[in-house]
C-alpha cells in the first residue's frame, strides 16, 4: 500500500526521484517498469506497470466504441510513457508531461493506493484549498464506514 507523502526532485534531465519508502515497497511487490501518465496534465500518475496492465484489462472489458473508454486511453497515451526506474531509483517522466503539470525541482509526491500521484507543490496546495472538503465527501465515505 502506498500512502503518506514525501517532497522530492525532478533533476534537469527530467528524472523523477522515488522516494525511498515508495521505491522499496514498488520494487519489492511490482519489480522496475512503470507506466507514468496523466490524465489532465495537471499533475503525474505514476503506476507500477502490472497495476496499469490492470486498468488496461478493465478497460478492454468496454466496447471499442466506447466515449468514455476513447477519451480516457486518448489522454493517458498522450501524456503516458512506459519507463523502468533506474539503479539510483530514478524514471523519466518525458517533457511534454512536465512541461503540462509544471513540474521542475522540488515536488510533491502522494501514495494513492496502488499508484503515485506527482504535483507542483504550489499547484497541489492551490487545489486543496479551491476543493474544500465537504459534507457531501463526508457522507460519499461514511457509506463505506469511514
Amino acid at each position: 500500500m502506498l500512502r503518506g507523502n514525501h517532497t522530492t526532485r525532478i533533476d534537469e534531465k527530467g528524472r523523477l526521484k522515488i522516494p525511498t519508502t515508495f521505491k522499496r515497497l514498488i520494487e519489492e511487490k511490482y519489480g522496475t517498469e512503470f507506466f507514468v501518465t496523466s490524465l489532465t496534465g495537471e499533475n503525474v500518475w505514476v503506476y507500477p506497470l502490472p497495476e496499469w496492465e490492470t486498468i488496461e484489462q478493465r478497460l478492454a472489458i468496454l466496447p471499442a466504441l466506447d466515449l468514455s473508454r476513447r477519451k480516457f486511453l486518448e489522454r493517458t497515451n498522450f501524456f503516458g510513457q512506459q519507463t523502468d526506474m533506474d539503479a539510483q531509483g530514478r524514471i523519466l517522466i518525458h517533457s511534454l508531461l512536465r512541461k503540462s503539470a509544471q513540474l521542475s525541482g522540488d515536488v510533491v509526491v502522494l501514495g494513492s493506493f496502488n499508484f503515485l500521484e506527482v504535483w507542483e507543490f504550489d499547484s497541489f496546495q492551490k487545489r486543496i484549498i479551491s476543493e474544500p472538503f465537504t459534507e457531501e465527501d463526508i457522507a460519499s465515505l461514511a457509506r463505506v464506514g469511514i
